[in-house]
């Protein structure tokens, strides 16, 4: 499905206040792609001076050579990431040569590691806090994992903990506690590839669930403490922000494209057939009235005009199960995790697969907090259809484009951090395509 139409120049309602432009915002005209297992979508926005973004063209397409978040065809991804892109640069009459691009392939870890630096009793300089960031990256690197945000949370300089910015301070050790997101090398080089075979460059890396966290969360929700789950259609992702900064990501290989091939399976209809099912009578709930609505369907290798009837209640008890361990295995990483109560007790789900009814019940059970379907907040220039759950990671990283998540400390600028990672892949690809 491609989307080209103008939209009207107004800001139309529902859009959030205006506040001064960030520091951190792009400027001039920038693109961002999110790369899904369903479909991919490009967004060519810009930051106007009431610090807001405005649209200036979009396309998706549906997603090929894609599978669980990485890319698994690089022809086929090829194809549908050229496409999308070219219906953006087409309506917004720019041409992009990079693009902020979401992070789900390589199998993303989230992980905590402490770094201590000798600082000798002088002052701390910008120089050491890059030093110490670098040091984190480097271990990673050893692992065989590219550190895609090292996001320093809190220093400690010599015996005093909780330091926000210990710059000028003197001292004799500096300590810090960095969350790194990473993922596997060989996973980002196909990455990498792909978009260079599309003659774009990745300008910033960003963890998927991260961005969807920016565009779902409320401000009070992001200081407070609350976990963003992001259901998609082959993987679901999880982000926990508290105090404004990402504490932890995690993802699981399930979304709703399992759903709907448990659905063409158990009831033997093409995958077409299953999704129309499951987006039509879906449910996490049951009724006595499910055993006799009868649901038509056509049946694999029949004839279309012939078409099979099956109860409701048959869809619905492979649909639970399904959904079912999914939550449950959400709330085992999240276990895992031990973050406690910076956790904070508000989830928040997204994503096109939370759409199902009963979702927000079943995860508030299973999960055991409180539970509420978010919705990203909506970017001028958009359709209505772009305002929904699916596209939340997509205005997430326009948000980042816009300078949103970014820490107070960023050292993982694009001249020393994540672009560096990229630039690296780029010039061991041209030696050897």
């Amino acid at each position: 499905m491609n989307a080209v139409a103008r939209v009207p120049d107004g800001a139309g309602p529902g859009l959030p206040p205006a506040r001064p432009r960030h520091p951190r915002a792009r400027s001039g005209n920038f693109g961002v792609l999110d790369i899904g297992s369903t479909k991919i979508v490009c967004v060519i926005a810009r930051i106007e001076p009431d610090g807001l973004p405005r649209a200036l063209g979009y396309g998706w397409q549906r997603s090929h050579g894609v599978k669980g978040g990485n890319i698994t065809d690089l022809a086929a991804a090829e194809r549908a990431i050229r496409a999308a892109v070219a219906h953006a640069e087409d309506m917004a009459h720019t041409k992009l040569s990079g693009v902020i691009v979401n992070l789900s392939c390589g199998q993303p870890g989230s992980r905590q590691r402490h770094v201590q630096w000798t600082i000798g009793g002088r002052a701390v300089t910008e120089a050491d806090l890059r030093a110490m960031v670098n040091e984190g990256r480097r271990r990673m690197a050893e692992e065989g994992r590219e550190a895609i945000h090292a996001l320093p949370l809190n220093f400690t300089l010599d015996a005093t903990p909780g330091v926000s910015d210990p710059r000028g301070m003197l001292g004799e050790s500096l300590g810090v506690r960095l969350h790194i997101v990473d993922a596997a090398s060989a996973s980002l080089r196909n990455l990498g590839n792909g978009l260079l075979r599309c003659d774009l460059e990745v300008e910033e890396p960003v963890s998927a669930p991260y961005a969807a966290a920016l565009s779902a969360l409320g401000e009070d929700e992001r200081e407070l403490g609350a976990t963003v789950i992001d259901m998609g259609g082959g993987t679901t992702t999880l982000a926990v922000v508290h105090e404004g900064l990402l504490l932890h990501t995690a993802q699981v290989p399930v979304g709703g494209w399992q759903v709907t091939n448990d659905l063409a399976r158990g009831l033997s209809t093409p995958l077409d057939q299953a999704e129309r099912l499951k987006t039509m009578f879906g449910s996490l709930f049951g009724t006595i009235e499910d055993e006799r609505e009868m649901l038509s369907l056509s049946q694999i290798g029949e004839d279309g005009e012939s078409l099979a009837r099956v109860p409701r209640a048959q869809m619905l008890s492979i649909i639970r199960p399904r959904v079912e361990e999914t939550l449950e295995l959400v709330r085992d990483r999240l276990a895992e995790a031990h973050l406690g109560p910076e956790a904070g007790q508000r989830v928040v789900l997204t994503g096109g697969a939370s759409q199902l009814v009963g979702m927000r019940e079943t995860a508030a059970r299973i999960l055991g907090r409180q539970v509420r379907l978010g919705r990203p907040a909506p970017v001028r220039g958009l359709p209505e259809a772009f305002h929904a759950p699916g596209f939340a990671t997509t205005l997430g990283l326009v948000a980042w484009g816009g300078g949103e998540g970014r820490p107070a400390l960023d050292f993982d600028d694009v001249s020393q951090g994540s672009r560096g990672v990229f630039a690296r892949f780029v010039n061991w690809l041209r030696d050897r395509v």
